[in-house]
């Protein structure tokens, strides 16, 4: 059972990670180059969401490289504690953040037509941005699920 699909110190979970980093780096810079982006809270959340999305998931693509290059098992019942409670913990706060942009965005497009009224707004790389971290939620979802998974087995 040690086998599951993304767990800590596998080929498979190192590309999981990066490709967190990879969205949730690209989610804050459709948002960081956005016009008018820091006068909204949400889209504010959104960059310090991504922002620690980007840290955690770094992190542990490092470790899961420090494995793979040692061939250590990171396959302890305490460190896969550790990553269980970091994942579910990053992916409800990016979940809740791409939710909340997410609503702002529909507001401003859909209900006040704010992108019509004001052009300067960059409504486009507000999509952009909160697509991407719907993105990056799915692959942290995705390992949350896989470390969960792993953790009884241990």
């Amino acid at each position: 059972m040690k086998d599951v699909l993304g767990s800590p110190g596998t080929c498979s979970g190192m590309a999981l990670r990066l490709s967190q980093c990879v969205s949730a780096g690209a989610s804050m810079a459709a948002m960081a180059t956005a016009y008018g982006f820091s006068n909204y809270t949400a889209f504010c959340y959104l960059i310090a969401s991504m922002g620690l999305q980007l840290l955690w998931s770094f992190g542990l693509a490092c470790l899961d490289i420090y494995s793979l290059k040692t061939k250590r098992d990171l396959h302890n019942p305490v460190l896969v504690s550790l990553f269980v409670v970091g994942d579910w913990v990053t992916a409800i706060l990016s979940f809740a953040a791409a939710s909340a942009s997410a609503g702002v965005t529909i507001l401003f497009e859909r209900d006040v037509h704010f992108c019509r009224m004001y052009p300067q707004l960059s409504c486009g790389r507000y999509e952009l941005s909160v697509i991407l971290a719907f993105i990056t939620w799915s692959f942290i979802a995705t390992s949350a699920v896989s470390m969960f998974w792993l953790l009884p087995s241990l």
